[in-house]
């Protein structure tokens, strides 16, 4: 049985994302959009894996880059390895705080904050658009007068234009030092045919969950005013491969978003 506070009548997003992982933290509601968007496109678990592969890859390079501490806002149903065993492996004095608005997320905090003795750990509950919130509660374990990684990796396409996606993103980078990088995975229409982006979009909406889409140019207006790294605006499959592991099962397949890496001057 669920816990009072986890609302089990509609699909949500980190419970989903841990149904595509082939995890258990999810509940029949889940479940069963999880089959119904896997029948219409079997690729789905596997783009997933994709994304999370993208931002082990990212984390990695930002330690390389001298990054000590990361803001990872969207951090979904803890699947090891986790981002801050990724920086940890690289630094272990890295600080990292996880913010996810999901109370399964928060029911496996301890899994997340089970790093090293010479890094820190946090954790916000937190809906992303709190930016305010988020930021005061990382700073007990951040020094934002100091460069972070902040990562929003298969997040931003569940928030609207209307639901403020490009203000939270803005409010965000605006209280980052000099020096810090910007990490964001999206999924884009852009590499499927209308009618099948259509057709998931529908099927979420029908779940009440927001699924927005954005194509390249709606994914750039994320970085604006700030200094993208090369390689660019890639598909995730194509951001530094040399980074990490293959996907299991991803010859052939399309991770189906954009991602990015940027630096602020």
């Amino acid at each position: 049985m669920a816990p009072a506070d986890i609302d089990t009548s509609k699909p949500h997003p980190a419970r989903l994302y841990d149904w595509y992982l082939g995890g258990k933290d999810n509940y029949p509601v889940d479940e069963e959009l999880g089959r119904r968007l896997t029948a219409f496109a079997p690729v789905i678990p596997v783009m997933a894996r994709m994304n999370r592969a993208f931002t082990h890859r990212a984390t990695r390079w930002l330690a390389g880059q001298g990054i000590r501490q990361f803001l990872d806002i969207g951090t979904g149903i803890p699947t090891e390895p986790n981002l801050h065993q990724v920086a940890q492996a690289v630094s272990p004095d890295a600080r990292v705080v996880y913010c996810d608005n999901d109370p399964v997320v928060l029911s496996h905090a301890q899994a997340l904050l089970n790093g090293t003795p010479e890094g820190a750990l946090g954790y916000v509950q937190a809906d992303a658009r709190e930016t305010d919130r988020i930021l005061a509660e990382a700073a007990e374990v951040l020094d934002f007068d100091r460069p972070v990684g902040l990562s929003l990796n298969a997040l931003l396409h569940f928030l609207s234009d209307e639901m403020g996606a490009y203000a939270v993103v803005e409010r965000l980078t605006a209280a980052l030092a000099p020096g810090s990088y910007l990490v964001i995975s999206h999924l884009t229409p852009d590499f499927h045919p209308a009618e099948a982006s259509q057709k998931v979009r529908d099927m979420y909406r029908a779940n009440g969950l927001t699924l927005d889409m954005r194509d390249r140019d709606r994914f750039a207006r994320f970085f604006d005013g700030l200094d993208l790294v090369a390689p660019g605006i890639l598909a995730a499959e194509e951001w530094h491969p040399e980074l990490g592991e293959p996907v299991p099962g991803q010859e052939g397949a399309h991770s189906g978003e954009y991602v990015a890496v940027a630096r602020k001057a």
